[in-house]
């Protein structure tokens, strides 16, 4: 769907889907050094099993940035006027993101019309990770 193509969104209009990973190692140093999140529960093993965990785990806010990357591939940035996500799961080493939307309204705010979007990140699994909200401008 092209990034202009929002503009007619309804209540119940599905955002095309998005689908990250899986998730590596690699990907999570690369991230690290991208994010200046260097917290080593991400990327040392022995840190990570020190903690309780059995493994190390993906940031959050690498799940965050590919539901931004599902609202990015729907409509311009500049057109983003609200993002909020709440953490619900660990992302494993291995996961696949799988980003969807949904529209829940559409409304009028400050002169111009908008549309509140529900998003969802999941494992392959079907394993909610993140949800979210957005709102953005329709033009």
């Amino acid at each position: 769907m092209s990034v202009e193509m929002h503009r007619d969104a309804q209540a119940g209009d599905e955002l095309p889907g998005f689908a990250a990973g899986p998730v590596s190692r690699l990907g999570l140093a690369l991230y690290c050094g991208a994010s200046g999140d260097h917290n080593p529960i991400h990327v040392d093993l022995d840190f990570a099993r020190a903690a309780g965990m059995d493994d190390v785990f993906a940031h959050g806010m690498l799940s965050a940035a590919y539901l931004a990357r599902l609202l990015t591939n729907w409509a311009p940035q500049s057109a983003l006027r609200e993002y909020a996500v709440r953490f619900v799961a660990i992302t494993h080493v291995g996961d696949e993101v799988r980003c969807s939307g949904r529209v829940l309204e559409r409304f009028e705010a400050q002169g111009e019309a908008r549309v509140r979007v529900e998003l969802q990140a999941r494992s392959q699994t079907g394993e909610l990770r993140l949800s979210g909200v957005a709102v953005l401008a329709v033009r």
